[in-house]
């Protein structure tokens, strides 16, 4: 699998939280999610962020590069995504 660099906005919220999150595939494109709101799956890679894991689906890691601040989401944003509901 290729390197997918991160930008440093984003380490940083991660680090900030102090948990793992997970970039997914939502109505919008790419985001970045907590785990609450999209658990990962056995297929997705793992990268390592300051002690927490940002999990990767399959899918986006075959498109992506980069990951990005734009990418972050508010979680009450994405409710109206179909991906992201109950």
């Amino acid at each position: 699998m290729k390197d997918i660099a991160i930008e440093p906005e984003v380490v940083d919220y991660i680090t900030h939280h102090g948990r793992d999150f997970r970039l997914s595939t939502s109505c919008y494109g790419p985001v970045i999610v907590p785990l609450e709101v999209k658990p990962p799956k056995e297929t997705d890679l793992r990268i390592q962020v300051n002690g927490n894991i940002l999990y990767v689906s399959r899918v986006q890691a075959r498109y992506i590069d980069r990951i990005t601040k734009r990418m972050l989401c508010d979680v009450a944003y994405l409710r109206s995504c179909s991906v992201f509901k109950d």
